[in-house]
């Protein structure tokens, strides 16, 4: 069986809207600034786009502030085709560590993961149903270590469940990753050693003992 294309699909849905002469609105989450690089390079050529900034599962405080500062600062320095804009979501920790509860010693991109993705995401579907977005995504898929397959099945449960559809894609392709370092470097942003829950900073800790 042939495995799923997301870019192909991301692309012939760009090439249907362009077209058309179309520049749909899209509601994007953030997990970071060198993450949405790339993902702002390519997706806002087509695109009216909205970033929001929802990871209540970032530890600590201080690093939450120091990545929301990143990834205002890069949209603001960034020039782009159309007009992208910043949302931040609460900072509510505590609906993570409900999440998390009882899954504190699994490994990364297990299923604690996987809750915390669907939460960010649910999230962000909310959001952009609330203010009327044609599209959300994620910039979550451009990580080698995340699964695009996962990511964008939940998404498209959400879409179904919020009525707002979602924008496949998987940004690590044609070499998205190695842009977004590149651009990283340019800019010279704060690249973070781990992803950025407590969980994931002692295990990139242990790693480095």
């Amino acid at each position: 069986m042939n495995q799923r294309s997301y870019q192909k699909e991301l692309e012939a849905n760009i090439d249907f809207h362009t077209s058309r002469g179309e520049v749909p609105a899209l509601f994007l989450h953030s997990c970071c600034a060198p993450c949405s690089s790339y993902v702002l390079e390519y997706l806002s050529q087509y695109f009216q786009i909205t970033v929001f900034y929802y990871n209540p599962n970032i530890y600590p405080e201080e690093e939450y502030v120091h990545r929301v500062k990143e990834q205002q600062q890069f949209i603001r320095e960034f020039p782009t085709k159309h007009p992208v804009s910043f949302l931040e979501g609460t900072y509510d920790t505590g609906r993570f560590y409900q999440m998390a509860e009882g899954m504190e010693h699994l490994p990364e991109g297990g299923a604690r993961c996987m809750a915390c993705y669907e939460l960010r995401l649910e999230e962000t579907a909310k959001a952009a149903r609330q203010l009327g977005a044609d599209y959300f995504t994620t910039t979550l898929s451009i990580s080698p270590m995340k699964n695009a397959q996962k990511l964008n099945e939940i998404g498209a449960r959400l879409a179904q469940k919020y009525g707002i559809a979602w924008l496949y894609s998987d940004f690590k392709k044609k070499n998205g990753y190695l842009r977004s370092i590149q651009l990283s470097k340019e800019y010279g942003m704060y690249r973070q050693d781990y992803c950025g829950c407590v969980f994931s900073m002692r295990q990139s800790e242990t790693r480095a003992e």
